[in-house]
């Protein structure tokens, strides 16, 4: 064998030699020519004749412009883009595809040693230097596809070459996540990101890849490698008829990730869950789980960790939504149709996240259907859902309608109760999603949102507020390593107020709320063990804090516009995942805000050895528009990490800091939809905040039963309050009315969740406690002597029961449990007289509490049959709201009648609510 090798090698040299004696010189130009087309007019002009596969030259295109050139040049050009390699024996040119043929072996060629990969019966051997020769036995009968990567070239002899590609579900084109990508029998690999990407460095020759993932099918795959090169996998589901046995993935994916005080809410299962009046809302859902609340019955807003409400960050498909709920808080603002995710961040939030204290709610829209016309909806007492997905270009584009409303009015006029005939209580939202594949490196999407609250239960007052949103996002594909989401993004919020009274007072007020903004951010896989996510992102606020007009020709109401505000929000961040060994996992990451207040505007500056007020006003300055009146800068520090304890067992800490710049205004306990908001300027300092948590995290059983118990402490200043008796709507001043104080929040939560079985749900206990702390060395901007006592918002213990048990598969139960301490208050302790008038004292505030709040739902679930050829799917959910009629205090006031004080309370749903609501999906 090797006499045959030395003599090949001596007859190639040879031959090259006498070639190059004559070189033959050529013109020659061809533009988008077919390749085979350029070799034959080659061949024409010359002696030369080709040798090579046609299948090698299919849809191969070159351009170019030779004169008196030597056709080896003609051939170093138009092969240069390509896999191709040629090789000149006498008259004959020899094209072969990947690989070199060589005229001389390297010194020690035959000393190097052999790398054997073995499967079943096959044996592969790899010599890993070049020239590459791979000498292949395959006797086995199962398929394995072989892929050829790169061009080899003389002048690059790498010890391993980057392999990198996507992968994709071959059924529904969506990526595949964390799937394993294991050399075989070297004890590496490596396991594809979010997006399906994936790289791998590989010796050359040939490499034998094996992929595995619960779920989808396992293959094979013979790589030779010549050069760094790339390759995409379309792999199919795995289906296999198992009796009473799930396949699920990631099963130890809350384990193992970094983050701490992530939740995520299945979107179908929620369905499940009895709510009032049987509305399906993942947001409600969410206040069932650890460390979030509501301030009570029919509020809406969300505390996260002792936060307040204007502390959480909602995002419907990347833009801001102001208000996600319909009167009130009772009813989601979002149709449950549309959504495909909910994702609650508490602690370690995203680096591209920035503007909130608290939380990040991240709600997205699903995929929309691109097949076929499919649709989903629902029949309640009060609403009805509709949402509809039509595919526009097969496979490549679709959009989705959604609409919803309320025909609640009916309901208040047929009550007997003449107060109440006038009455007005509707709402509706619209939802509409465009998505185009236009190619494997390039998707866009583009997300359109409109909401409106129509309220009156008096008959001289209307009540109007109202969302709007915009979200275009494109994600593009720049190489097999890093990709870019850029979203631009716009949001308004407003209310309306008509009021037409018996007198001469009628007015219109108007106030509006919106922001314009855009983010570019890139993910990066630097190697199989470590990710880089780095953007920048920057928004412009816009507030109109109030316009008054007077209603009609009579009305005595002056007209009063307060002064705009703007303001623009800048910033810059860069986080890293890195696995540092098998067990310890770290994600570190900074953030830069860049907040500048604009004008026009008049800024008061006021003496600071007395309490803020006209008379203490020292200078008064005026900015023109878009004049920066104060720019405050904000670094943030994200710090995260987990340890592998076992396979099933991690324990997780995270440490950050964050900046909030515009801040809610109201003086009620909950919020309401006439809250206003504030942005920071020369006397309203940004808020920050300062949290760490630690905790442990179990699976049990194969991740049928999830256990987590984690801890937090969090410290915030510059806290908005206000002063009593304050005055916020249309108040040119704001700053004369309101106190900024120190906060301190901690707790633990404690979540066991049943994934399998026919019983299934979580219990979800919190104890957490929230104080603030208002102190001045003024008596007047001083509460409660300077100290801290408890929020608003403060209750020391919440549990959450959620539970479905199936009876069959179409029959199931469902119950929802939920106990509360009650939430502080202050209340009158006495009275007294002076100057002959009665006045009445008070507690500090909020020493005193409401009684505590417990309710219990029950839902019965019936669905249709499961027929697969049906025009539609059906499913019935019969609930009871409130089953044990528990008459829990929404609020508790005082009134003073005949000298006397008196406590009242007020209540939402203190009766039980039945409810029956028909469902259906086509």
């Amino acid at each position: 064998m090797r006499i045959f090798i030395i003599m090949l090698s001596v007859l190639c040299t040879f031959s090259s030699l006498i070639a190059q004696e004559n070189p033959e010189r050529i013109s020659l130009s061809f533009e988008n020519e077919a390749l085979e087309k350029v070799l034959l007019d080659i061949e024409e002009k010359t002696n030369y004749r080709f040798y090579y596969s046609r299948q090698w030259l299919s849809d191969i295109k070159v351009s170019g412009i030779f004169s008196d050139a030597d056709v080896t040049e003609i051939l170093d050009a138009v092969l240069n883009k390509t896999v191709l390699n040629f090789y000149v024996l006498g008259s004959k040119i020899i094209l072969t595809q990947n690989n070199l043929i060589y005229d001389e072996l390297p010194d020690g060629f035959f000393g190097v040693g052999k790398d054997t990969v073995e499967h079943e019966e096959q044996e592969i051997t790899n010599i890993p230097q070049a020239p590459i020769l791979v000498n292949e036995k395959v006797k086995t009968q199962k398929r394995v596809e072989t892929y050829r990567i790169g061009k080899e070239t003389d002048y690059d002899n790498k010890s391993k070459y980057a392999l990198s590609g996507y992968v994709k579900n071959a059924k529904t084109n969506n990526p595949i996540p964390d799937l394993s990508i294991l050399l075989k029998d070297a004890k590496t690999g490596v396991v594809t990101d979010d997006e399906g990407y994936y790289s791998i460095l590989l010796p050359p020759g040939l490499n034998l890849l094996e992929t595995r993932s619960l779920g989808i099918e396992n293959i094979f795959i013979r790589v030779i490698i010549y050069n760094d090169g790339a390759l995409n996998l379309t792999l199919n589901e795995e289906v296999e008829q198992l009796d009473e046995v799930v396949l699920s993935a990631d099963i130890y994916e809350n384990v193992e990730e970094t983050d701490t005080g992530v939740e995520e809410i299945d979107i179908e299962e929620s369905k499940n869950i009895p709510l009032v009046l049987g509305e399906r809302d993942v947001l409600r859902v969410a206040t069932n789980l650890p460390g979030i609340s509501t301030a009570g019955e029919g509020s809406a807003g969300f505390n996260v960790r002792g936060g307040k409400s204007d502390q959480n960050l909602i995002l419907f498909d990347d833009a801001v939504l102001y208000s996600p709920q319909h009167f009130f808080g009772i009813f989601s603002a979002l149709n449950p149709f549309v959504l495909g995710s909910a994702t609650i961040y508490k602690g370690s939030i995203p680096i591209e996240y920035g503007g909130r204290l608290s939380s990040v709610f991240d709600l997205t829209t699903k995929e929309v259907e691109k097949e076929k016309f499919s649709g989903e909806g629902s029949v309640g007492p009060v609403t009805a859902n509709l949402a509809v997905e039509v595919p526009v270009i097969n496979e490549k584009a679709s959009v989705m309608l959604a609409g919803r409303g309320a025909y609640s009015n009916w309901i208040l006029r047929s009550l007997n109760d003449e107060s109440l005939n006038d009455s007005e209580a509707s709402f509706y939202d619209a939802t509409i999603v465009y998505e185009h594949k236009i190619n494997e490196n390039n998707q866009v999407k583009a997300t359109g949102y409109l909401s409106r609250d129509d309220f009156s239960i008096t008959s001289d007052s209307l009540y109007v507020y109202d969302n709007k949103l915009l979200s275009l996002n494109w994600n593009h594909q720049f190489k097999t390593k890093t990709s870019l989401d850029l979203n631009f993004a716009y949001s308004q919020y407003g209310f309306g107020i008509e009021f037409d009274g018996d007198a001469n007072n009628d007015f219109e007020l108007g106030y509006k709320v919106q922001e314009t903004g855009f983010r570019a951010k890139f993910k990066s896989l630097v190697s199989p063990s470590v990710s880089l996510d780095y953007g920048i992102s920057s928004k412009l606020y816009g507030i109109r804090p109030g316009d008054l007009e007077p209603k009609g020709g009579e009305s005595s109401v002056e007209r009063l516009s307060i002064p705009k505000e703007q303001a623009l929000e800048s910033s810059a961040f860069i986080s890293s995942t890195i696995d540092i060994n098998d067990k310890l996992s770290i994600d570190i990451g900074g953030r830069l805000n860049i907040f500048n207040a604009l004008g026009p505007s008049t800024q008061f500056v006021y003496d600071e050895n007395a309490p803020r007020g006209e008379e203490t006003v020292v200078d008064t300055l005026q900015f023109d528009d878009n004049e920066v009146i104060k720019t405050y800068i904000g670094p943030e520090l994200r710090v995260s990490g987990r340890y592998l304890l076992s396979e099933s067992l991690s324990v997780k800490a995270s440490l950050n800091n964050s900046y909030q710049y515009i801040h809610r205004l109201s003086n009620n306990t909950t919020v309401s939809p006439i809250d206003t908001w504030k942005l920071s300027d020369l006397n309203i300092e940004p808020q920050m905040a300062y949290q760490a948590s630690l905790g442990l995290y179990k699976n049990i059983n194969s991740n049928k039963y999830e256990i987590s118990l984690e801890g937090f402490y969090k410290t915030s200043d510059n806290i908005l309050d206000f002063k009593t008796g304050s005055q916020i709507l249309l108040n040119e001043n704001i700053e004369r009315e309101v106190l900024q104080g120190d906060g301190k929040a901690y707790g633990v939560e404690f979540l066991i969740r049943k994934n399998q079985g026919k019983l299934n749900g979580w219990l979800g206990y919190t104890y957490s406690r929230s104080f603030i702390k208002l102190d001045s060395e003024f008596d007047e901007e001083r509460v409660n002597n300077g100290e801290f006592f408890p929020s608003n918002f403060d209750k020391p213990h919440d549990i959450s029961l959620i539970a479905n048990y199936k009876f069959t598969r179409r029959f199931s139960l469902s119950t929802n449990f939920v106990y509360q301490t009650g939430r502080p208050v202050t209340f009158p302790i006495g009275n007294f007289n002076f100057g002959g008038s009665n006045f009445v004292a008070f507690s500090d505030r909020n020493q005193f509490r409401i009684p505590d709040f417990y309710r219990l739902d029950l839902g019965f679930n019936i669905e249709g049959n499961h027929k697969k050829n049906k025009l539609a799917h059906s499913f019935w959910t019969i609930s009871v709201y409130n089953v044990l009629g528990r008459n829990n205090p929404y609020s508790v006031f005082f009134v003073t009648e005949q000298g006397e004080i008196k406590a009242l309370q007020s209540s939402i749903f203190a009766i039980p609510v039945p409810s029956i609501t028909y469902n259906f999906k086509f």
